[in-house]
């Protein structure tokens, strides 16, 4: 595939292990809040969730141990009643870019419908074809989400079979009564439905190639020829701009992703390029992202 040869390309390290998980994972969870409780079942959880993310084989393909993607679930408790523990989550990935040390953020998000039922030493199960519990099924999504993203960085639709796995993972989660997995219950449209619908929705068939463009076509070219990487890059928010015009919608879940991401990667690409790039580059910024228009004025300067 794609991706493996161009990992190679950029590796000087020797394969470890050829058979290595595909997540290289940091998972913490802060309970601060919580009071009057025995703790150690914080600490148990962080520690099971820690091996079930990095001991979980996601796909049927090889990672050798530098093609391991970067991620973190920074978990926080706000509620613990019971078995019933109750928050938010916080998931970033990163992958590295070609030619340099930089690894660039490919997804940052916070779900705050994070919630699950467990018990100290409970065993984590999981299975793709049943819901086995909310905590394995919110980890297992976003496992499939980060390797989705990746791979669509990689490759043009590369990501296309791991949303699809997010979306059955979605499927069996909607008979139970958690929050975040059906279409009714966010006023804006920032839950696990609304992220995975945009994704396989013909609709957005120009966000894919942004993605792609973006990352394989533009900050990958950036350390060999900075003005065709940023050329790419602008091409890239073209592409988004057009969904934009063409769905009528100010902001969209699978836009946030992007933005919620990219936009300080974007000002400090832009911000010492040439006065007709950083012109454009404030011109499509500001129409297509519009949780963030003032922070684009340093492109502008």
């Amino acid at each position: 595939m794609i991706k493996y040869l161009y990992m190679i390309m950029f590796s000087v390290l020797p394969v470890i292990s050829a058979l290595s998980q595909e997540l290289r994972c940091n998972v913490t969870v802060n309970a601060s809040k919580i009071q009057g409780t025995n703790k150690n079942v914080f600490s148990t959880l962080q520690t099971s969730l820690n091996e079930f993310m990095n001991g979980t084989k996601w796909t049927n393909h090889t990672f050798s141990e530098e093609e391991r993607i970067d991620c973190s679930f920074f978990i926080t408790i706000n509620e613990y009643s019971g078995s019933r523990c109750a928050g938010s989550l916080q998931v970033q990935a990163r992958r590295p870019v070609y030619g340099t040390s930089y690894q660039t953020i490919i997804l940052n998000h916070v779900d705050e419908d994070f919630a699950f039922d467990y018990i100290e030493f409970d065993r984590l199960d999981f299975d793709l074809r049943t819901f086995k519990s909310n905590l394995t099924s919110l980890m297992a999504f976003y496992a499939y989400l980060i390797l989705g993203i990746d791979y669509d960085s990689f490759s043009l639709k590369g990501g296309l079979p791991f949303f699809e796995n997010a979306q059955l993972i979605l499927n069996n989660a909607q008979r139970e009564s958690y929050q975040g997995w059906n279409p009714y219950e966010n006023a804006n449209r920032k839950n696990r439905y609304w992220i995975i619908e945009n994704i396989l929705s013909s609709a957005y068939t120009h966000e894919h190639t942004a993605y792609y463009k973006y990352h394989r076509l533009g900050l990958d070219r950036l350390a060999e020829d900075i003005g065709e990487g940023r050329k790419q890059i602008l091409q890239a928010l073209s592409d988004i701009k057009r969904s934009f015009e063409e769905l009528s919608e100010i902001s969209t879940p699978y836009l946030r992703l992007f933005f919620d991401a990219k936009s300080d990667e974007l000002i400090n690409i832009f911000a010492e390029a040439p006065q007709a790039d950083r012109a454009e580059a404030y011109k499509l910024l500001t129409v297509i992202d519009s949780f963030n228009p003032n922070k684009y004025m340093k492109i502008s300067r």
